[in-house]
């Protein structure tokens, strides 16, 4: 069963009339679909709308100088149908196959007034991809069933290789029109590719998508939009590999140059930011943390500021799970450190003398209700004068730490 003529003819005169006319805007409105419909609920249909089956449907004709637009409309009005049907999994299927028809199209076309079009369609595909297995995961009560992801994963990387692969030169800032390249689609199609990888956990993948780009300057090149989004995921990529100064750098033009508007990005930028900025010494103010709501921070940094350990340690476990779920439980985790480090400065302060007897150490971590033993409090503090984090030497044999008369507790190690 297909949709109604009166509905068939307006997608046709839309997709028409944007492709006749080379309206870049146009085709991206012709193309797109409602998913976040509230109708779109994946269940049984309720219209009375029978969804696609195998292939398409619709048996519509048009063709616009010469290249053939039949497969792009039928699809189109598959997807619609779907949509209409209440149907996810076949939305994507409907969703798929008019992405690829639109891929085989960008490349027959010349120019790139067709890369709104792809963009859209790109995140679609993603969108429907996402909706799709989280209904499949909820009835079946799974939780990995990523499968019309990985599907999507392959049509994206399609349009990724058929716009970087376009042997007009980019001229930044041109605008799109019959005889500009098909590069400057690249960045949001890379930016959606990252947020699926990161998804499906197949960071690996992220690599092959950064030297092609870089080595053309495509990332210096896209909206600032596109550029603060890339900058997010390769910090995030970089804070996975622990390379926590370029991850620091990236976040730090990604939330300079974020949008003043959009508060819930430069949230997002900030849960991966005020993880590396701790590990590196650099604590946020409180005003920065109630702005944006960060308050799963709060404990960390009272903690780390004060080297109480228990208020630390109580503030990682309690939001452990949405550390881990982040990412970030690991690089708070070393944090830690830190924390020894100013409860040590603290004792010395209150001791008033370069030798300190390990017993008083032990003590501090009883009085904060976490004891430990003489042998724990040595090999914390082997770690701090390996990390330079404290100047001075341990005396086993008298159990005595031995801090150095000028500095011994350098800021430069810790605040990097």
């Amino acid at each position: 069963m297909a949709l109604p003529r009166s509905s068939i003819n307006a997608l046709r005169s839309s997709l028409d009339r944007a492709v006749s006319s080379k309206d870049p805007a146009g085709i991206a409105t012709a193309v797109d679909v409602p998913l976040r419909n509230t109708n779109v609920v994946g269940g049984p249909s309720t219209s009375g709308v029978s969804p696609p089956s195998s292939g398409s449907v619709h048996r519509e004709q048009l063709k616009v100088d010469g290249v053939d637009w039949s497969n792009v409309l039928n699809y189109l009005l598959d997807v619609h149908l779907a949509i209409a049907s209440n149907d996810l999994a076949s939305t994507f299927e409907a969703q798929s196959s008019l992405h690829s028809a639109l891929n085989h199209n960008l490349s027959s076309t010349k120019g790139n007034w067709l890369i709104p079009g792809i963009h859209t369609v790109c995140r679609n595909t993603h969108r429907a991809a996402a909706l799709a297995d989280e209904y499949v995961n909820r009835n079946a009560g799974t939780k990995n069933d990523h499968k019309r992801l990985q599907n999507a994963v392959t049509l994206l990387q399609a349009s990724y290789s058929k716009t970087l692969n376009d042997r007009v030169e980019l001229r930044p800032n041109e605008p799109l029109s019959e005889e500009g390249s098909k590069k400057v689609g690249v960045l949001y199609i890379v930016n959606q590719l990252f947020s699926m990888y990161f998804q499906l956990n197949t960071l690996r993948l992220c690599k092959n998508l950064l030297k092609p780009v870089e080595s053309r300057s495509i990332h210096e090149s896209g909206t600032m939009g596109e550029m603060v989004t890339y900058r997010y995921y390769v910090g995030r990529l970089n804070m996975f590999e622990d390379q926590y100064e370029l991850a620091e750098q990236n976040f730090d033009y990604a939330l300079k140059h974020c949008h003043k508007s959009a508060v819930a990005n430069k949230k997002r930028i900030l849960n991966y930011l005020v993880p590396v900025k701790l590990l590196r010494g650099r604590l946020p103010t409180n005003k920065l943390l109630q702005k944006y709501s960060l308050y799963e921070f709060v404990p960390l940094l009272n903690g780390m500021r004060s080297g109480n350990l228990m208020e630390f340690s109580d503030g990682l476990m309690k939001n452990q799970d949405l550390f881990i779920r982040r990412g970030t439980y690991l690089l708070l985790e070393k944090c830690k450190m830190i924390c020894y480090r100013n409860l040590f400065k603290r004792i010395w302060k209150i001791v008033g003398t370069e030798q300190i007897k390990l017993d008083y150490i032990a003590a501090s971590f009883k009085w904060l209700g976490m004891p430990i033993d003489l042998d724990e409090v040595e090999c914390i503090l082997a770690n701090l004068i390996f990390k330079s984090y404290i100047r001075g030497y341990l005396s086993h044999a008298k159990r005595v730490l031995v801090l150095s008369k000028k500095d011994p507790f350098p800021t430069a190690k810790v605040i990097k």
